[in-house]
This record gives C-alpha cells, sequence and structure tokens, in this order.
C-alpha cells in the first residue's frame, strides 16, 4: 500500500494551504453575525475548489478524490463554515448531476456549478433532502410531485438546507409514487424564482454561523419534466449514493477543525508558563496532545482510504461511514482538549477554539448522524 502523494497532490494541498491562510480571515466577527462568506466563495470558485471533481469540460478541475479531501481539510482548518459550503457544492451538487445528469443539464447547470458564478454572481447549489419529519429516516418523504403534462408540481417543505438561501440551484428530493415508497421518490432540478418556491426561515446555530441554513416551501411549484434528475424513482439511489461521497466530505471537514484544535493547542502550550515552566513541559499536556495527534492521523487515514476506493470506482459506503463517524467523533474530542488545554481562554471567543468545538458537533449529526452511521457500517458487516 502506498501512503505517498502525488506532486500534483502536493501541490493542491498547499495552494489550499495558502488560500485558507491568505484570504480566509475575520471568521470570529463573521461567526458572531452569522455572516456568509461572499467574497471567499467567489475566490474558491475562481480557485478552481467549488468544481474540484467536475470533468474540464465542464469547467471543473478534473480532480481526484484524495485531492478534495486535501484542499477540504486545510479550508476547514481556517474556517469550517467555508468547508461544509465547499463540501455541499463539490460532494453533493456537482457530483450528482455529473453522475446523474442529462448531456443538457449538465451544459445548463453543471458548467456554473463547477465556476462557483454565473454573469459575475455566486451561482451554488443546495442538496434537500431532510424535512420536518424526515431526518435519518430520508424514506418517510412528505414533500410530493405529480405529474401534469410537461410539468411535475412540487408540494412540501424541506429544512436544515445548507447553502439555503444563497444557492441557485437546488437538488430537491420528492414522492412522485407513495406506494412505492423508496423507490417511488424522483430527484429534480429547481432554479431560485422558480414561481411557488420560497425560502422560508433561516435558522440561528450553535456553530458554522457563517453558512446559511433554512427551509424552502414548495406550493404548486411546477418544474418542467426536463428537470427531472435521473429516472423517476431513482431519487433515493441518488441520495444515497450521493452521500456516500459526501461523508467523505464531511469527514474532511472534521480533520479540518481537529488539526486547527491541535495546531492551536500545541502553539499555545509552547508560549504559556506555569509552575515555572511551559506546561507543553507537563506530562498531562503531552499525553494530551500525543492523543490528539494519533487519532487525528488515524482519522485522516480512514479518509484518504474511502476517498481512494471511490477514485478506483469500488464500493465505499462502509468505509465512507467509518471516516465520518471517526473523523467527527475525534473532531468534538479534540475541541475539547483544546479547551482544556487553554484553561479559561479556552473559554472565551478570541482564542477561536470554543468556535471550534461549536462547529465540530454538527460534523456528527449532518448527511447522516452517528447513529446513521453505525448502521451503515453494521450492515456492511452482515452482508460479508
Amino acid at each position: 500500500m502506498k501512503f505517498n502523494l502525488t506532486e500534483e497532490q502536493l501541490m493542491i494541498q498547499q495552494s489550499a494551504r495558502e488560500f485558507a491562510e491568505n484570504e480566509i480571515k475575520d471568521a470570529i466577527e463573521r461567526d458572531e453575525k452569522s455572516e456568509f462568506p461572499y467574497e471567499i466563495v467567489m475566490k474558491l470558485g475562481e480557485l478552481g475548489l467549488l468544481g474540484m471533481m467536475v470533468p474540464p469540460e465542464y469547467d471543473g478541475a478534473g480532480m481526484d478524490t484524495i485531492s478534495y479531501v486535501l484542499a477540504m481539510e486545510e479550508i476547514s482548518k481556517a474556517d469550517a463554515s467555508v468547508g461544509v459550503i465547499m463540501s455541499v457544492n463539490n460532494s453533493l451538487i456537482c457530483w450528482g448531476v455529473n453522475e446523474y445528469g442529462t448531456p443538457e443539464q449538465k451544459e445548463k447547470y453543471l458548467r456554473p456549478l463547477a465556476k462557483g458564478q454565473k454573469d459575475g454572481k455566486l451561482y451554488i447549489g443546495a442538496f434537500c433532502l431532510s424535512e420536518p419529519n424526515a431526518g435519518s429516516d430520508a424514506t418517510a418523504q412528505t414533500t410530493t410531485a405529480q405529474k401534469d403534462g410537461d410539468h411535475y408540481i412540487l408540494n412540501g417543505t424541506k429544512n436544515w438546507i445548507t447553502n439555503g438561501t444563497t444557492s441557485e440551484v437546488y437538488l430537491v428530493f420528492a414522492m412522485t409514487n407513495k406506494e412505492k415508497k423508496a423507490h417511488g421518490i424522483s430527484c429534480f432540478i429547481v432554479e431560485r424564482g422558480t414561481p411557488g418556491f420560497e425560502i422560508l426561515k433561516k435558522e440561528k446555530k450553535l456553530g458554522i454561523r457563517s453558512t446559511d441554513t433554512c427551509s424552502l416551501g414548495f406550493s404548486d411549484c411546477r418544474i418542467p419534466k426536463e428537470n427531472l434528475l435521473g429516472a423517476e424513482g431513482e431519487g433515493f439511489k441518488i441520495a444515497m449514493k450521493t452521500l456516500d461521497g459526501g461523508r467523505i466530505g464531511i469527514a474532511a471537514q472534521a480533520l479540518g477543525i481537529a488539526a486547527a484544535s491541535l495546531e492551536r493547542s500545541l502553539r499555545y502550550a509552547k508560549e504559556r508558563h506555569s509552575f515555572g515552566k511551559m506546561i507543553i513541559e507537563h506530562q498531562a499536556i503531552q499525553m494530551k496532545l500525543a492523543d490528539m495527534a494519533t487519532e487525528l492521523d488515524a482519522a485522516r487515514l480512514l479518509t484518504l482510504q474511502a476517498a481512494w476506493l471511490k477514485d478506483q470506482h469500488q464500493r465505499h459506503s462502509a468505509q465512507s461511514a467509518m471516516a465520518k463517524l471517526y473523523a467527527s467523533r475525534i473532531a468534538v474530542k479534540a475541541a475539547l482538549e483544546a479547551i482544556q488545554i487553554h484553561g479559561g481562554y479556552g473559554y472565551v471567543q478570541e482564542y477561536e477554539v470554543e468556535r471550534y468545538l461549536r462547529d465540530a458537533k454538527i460534523t456528527e449529526i449532518y448527511e447522516g448522524t452517528s447513529e446513521v452511521q453505525h448502521i451503515v457500517i453494521a450492515r456492511d458487516l452482515l452482508r460479508a
């Protein structure tokens, strides 16, 4: 097994690191104001980081999933809010349209999504699966899409939608045949501004406050039949396949949070003195740092394994679930340890580690809770 990264992958990692260090500023202020990072996201698109795995013929960067993981970790290390915006557009939107879209859909939607802009304006997407009563149980969809000639009429509500207020394109899952249950779910491309489509309440959140998370409403919303993504009844399959890759993105986001927690803690431990010496000289602090570093490396290897399998077009559902489960767990743990190492300073906004904890918690919830990841892994074991 080879662990060396290619020159191209190292270059992408370095470019993402430099971008994060030089361009992702004011995370504390944006977090406090719940302010979306428009300019930063526009620059992500210019750098090719919003359509990393999209083929060059559709203006994407044509990179592999490993490169995506490396870039995601660096961006999320600077600001996990920026990281999840990048993850949703890459993993859930661009991948879904590229994998299941028609040539016409790719030309119309994938091209600007890969660039992150159209006519000089921000152009990103949102993934609309969750509903008030359909979270972990994605089969419990109540949003409906009824065929009406050359259109489908959507009615229902979606919630917890990342990029909800800023997107131009939405992948919306709805029931086209309730009797078929999971096999009766279909996926539709819905454009912002479509009559009957309304952006509802924006949520006030514990963490990742620089992202916009909201509910969406559909009331007799007419969608042309050519905006059906894949075949009718394929929606659940599309959602699950897409989430397999999306979990790799969230695992990489969690890696970034954990890495930032370790770096901040190491720096602080070399500066802070207690009992006449730097606190890094205390064995208790060394043990915390050693555990953080070990767990971070383990999570990174799990995530890179899942990314490699995806690049090899091999089944990776269980590996993606393992990566997300473990990376999200150690992100929360690393952030907690970072606060403990910082002592009282860790509890205040200025030192940032309290934000790492608030941001880390969501990685155990979205794109499949940790409990759901256990189910995915267990089912794979039972299948073996």
